[in-house]
C-alpha cells in the first residue's frame, strides 16, 4: 500500500449558532482510514448526527441510550458495509478501509439544549490499485545480517508511527519521544537489537535471527489538529534463513557464534584424546614386542 500524502485546504467557520457551518477539506489515499472529530463530549450534547450526501450514516445521544451506523440508521442502505465507528465519548466517525466511492460531503449535526451548531467535511478518496492496496514489501536475509524495513515517508511532528512484528507491538515513535520493546515479551525476542530512524520512523533489525521472520506492520495515525486523522498501514514480509555455519541451542543465552565455539573446542579435545590414546597404544606396543625378543635371546 502506498502511503499518502494529505494535501488539505481548510476553511474553518464555525460557530456556535444554528446557522454556523465550518467545512474541512481531506484527501486520502483508498485503503486507508480517516476520523472525522466532532470537538465535543456526549455527555454534554442531546443527539449528534452525521450525514453522507444528505443521507444518515450515524446517530449517537448524549445519554448513549440510541446509536446507530449504517443500515441501522437506514434500512437497506449498504454503502458502508461495517466499515464505520462512532466514539462513544466524542461521537466522532471513523471510516475504515476506505474506497474511491467513500468521496463526497460529510455533514455533522450538534444538537444541545443550547444551541445546535453544523460543520461539513469535503473528502476526497484518491484511487489506487488493488496491487498497490495490498503491496506487501518482501525481504530476505541471512541469520546473522542486518534488515531495513523503510516507512517511505518524512515523519511530521504530529505523526505516531507504531511497528509490529505478528501483532506484537515492537517500537513506536511520536514526536521526539520513541520506544522500543515496552513489554517483556519483546524484550526477550529482540534484545536490544532493533533501531529506529527518528526522520522517517523506519525500523532496522540487527544481528536478525531465524525466529524474526514472519509479518511486520507499520501503522501511521497523521493527525490535523483536533479536526481530522488519517491512519495509514504498510506491510512487510521478512525471511531469515540459516546459513548453514553455525549452530544455536534454543533457551541456552548462547549465540550461535559461541556455540559454534563450543563445539569446535570439543572437536579439538576429541580430536587430541584420540591422539593420545593411538600414542599410548603404539608405545605399549613397541615396549611389549622389544621384550619378547629379549626372551627369546636367552
Amino acid at each position: 500500500m502506498k502511503l499518502f500524502n494529505v494535501h488539505v485546504v481548510v476553511l474553518f467557520l464555525l460557530n456556535h449558532g444554528a446557522s454556523g457551518v465550518g467545512s474541512d477539506g481531506v484527501s486520502v489515499m483508498e485503503g486507508d482510514s480517516v476520523t472525522l472529530y466532532t470537538g465535543v463530549e456526549t455527555s454534554q450534547q442531546e443527539d449528534i448526527k452525521w450525514y453522507f450526501n444528505r443521507v444518515r450514516i450515524a446517530q449517537i445521544s448524549g445519554d448513549l441510550s440510541y446509536i446507530c451506523t449504517d443500515v441501522q440508521c437506514n434500512e437497506g442502505t449498504e454503502r458502508f458495509r461495517d466499515r464505520l465507528k462512532l466514539d462513544h465519548q466524542t461521537g466522532s466517525l471513523t471510516i475504515t478501509n476506505i474506497t474511491n466511492t467513500n468521496s463526497g460531503e460529510y455533514k455533522l449535526k450538534i444538537i444541545s439544549s443550547s444551541s445546535d451548531s453544523e460543520k461539513i467535511f469535503i473528502v476526497t478518496v484518491i484511487g489506487v490499485s488493488a496491487a498497490e492496496r495490498d503491496e506487501v514489501k518482501r525481504k530476505s536475509v541471512t541469520e546473522g545480517e542486518s534488515v531495513s524495513l523503510d516507512s517511505g515517508v518524512t515523519k511530521s511532528p504530529n505523526d505516531l508511527m507504531t511497528w509490529y512484528f505478528n501483532v506484537i507491538r515492537i517500537a513506536e515513535i511520536t514526536g521526539d519521544q520513541s520506544q522500543i520493546c515496552t513489554d517483556d515479551q519483546c524484550k526477550e525476542r529482540f534484545r536490544g537489537r532493533l533501531k529506529l530512524d527518528h526522520q522517517n520512523g523506519s525500523l532496522t533489525i540487527n544481528n536478525t535471527r531465524t525466529t524474526d521472520s514472519g509479518e511486520y506492520k507499520l501503522q501511521i495515525i497523521s493527525s490535523n489538529s483536533s479536526r481530522f486523522s488519517i491512519t495509514t498501514v504498510k506491510s512487510f514480509s521478512v525471511s531469515v534463513t540459516s546459513s548453514g555455519l553455525s549452530l544455536s541451542v534454543p533457551g541456552s543465552g548462547l549465540s550461535s557464534a559461541a556455540v559454534a565455539g563450543i563445539c569446535a573446542a570439543v572437536v579439538l579435545l576429541v580430536f587430541a584424546a584420540v591422539v593420545g590414546v593411538g600414542v599410548f597404544y603404539y608405545r605399549r606396543r613397541s615396549h611389549t614386542s622389544v621384550k619378547q625378543n629379549e626372551d627369546d635371546n636367552l
